[in-house]
This record gives C-alpha cells, structure tokens and sequence, in this order.
C-alpha cells in the first residue's frame, strides 16, 4: 500500500488542545465524507501527547525532538489509485474542499509531508 504521511503544526494562535479538537471534529468528519471520492483506504490521526513524555525517547537518540501537533496517515492501493484521485470530478471537489478546511487550522508550509510504501516487519 501507499501511504501519505503529514506531519502538522498548528496555525499560530491556536493551542495544542484547540488544534487537535478541530482536526478531530471537524476535519476528520469531512476526510470520511470524501474519503471514497479520493480512492482513501485508510485513515489515522495521531494526536501528539506533552513533550515532556518524549524527551527521553529524543535524548537516547540525540533528536531534538520535533514539536508536531500530530500525524495524518493516509493508505491508497498502489501508486496508480493515488494518481487517480484527483482525476475525476468528485475528486478534484474533494481535495479542494479538504485543502481549504487545512488551511483554517494547519500551518500547511511548516507541515511536512511524504509518500512512502509499507514493509510490515511485525503485524
């Protein structure tokens, strides 16, 4: 499977909590409204917990340990049902619908995003 990965930060003046409301009940809804128009197989948030837990996990690794507010992951098929997304109309609606709902909680240029193919080592 394919798997898109967002690593979000929040638009400034919003709080960690405020953000991560937002994305859950907001956003979330219209990802599952408009999933089957993007060819969406699967979708997770990870909501980020208080750094304060992580730092041991950074430290051991000397990693700064990067401040996300959470993790979106996305799964399509293949590489061919991602492409098709956005060639269909509803597609095409869907995406810009989504877009705009990101723009009004997430900071979209300090919000990494990839593409990666799984290996499952231990299911």
């Amino acid at each position: 499977m394919l798997r898109v990965t967002f690593c979000l930060k929040r638009l400034p003046g919003l709080t960690r909590g405020e953000f991560q409301d937002y994305w859950r009940n907001q956003h979330a809804p219209l990802v599952r409204e408009h999933g089957a128009a993007l060819g969406i197989r699967k979708y997770v948030q990870s909501h980020s917990l208080s750094l304060s837990g992580a730092f041991p996990l950074a430290d051991v690794r000397g990693s700064t340990g990067l401040d996300f507010d959470g993790v979106a992951q996305l799964w399509w098929d293949d590489m061919a049902s991602f492409a098709a997304a956005g060639s269909t109309e509803a597609g095409r609606v869907a995406g810009a619908l989504l877009l705009a709902d990101e723009k009004k909680f997430i900071d979209l240029p300090n919000s990494p995003i990839f593409l990666s193919e799984d290996f499952h080592v231990i299911d």
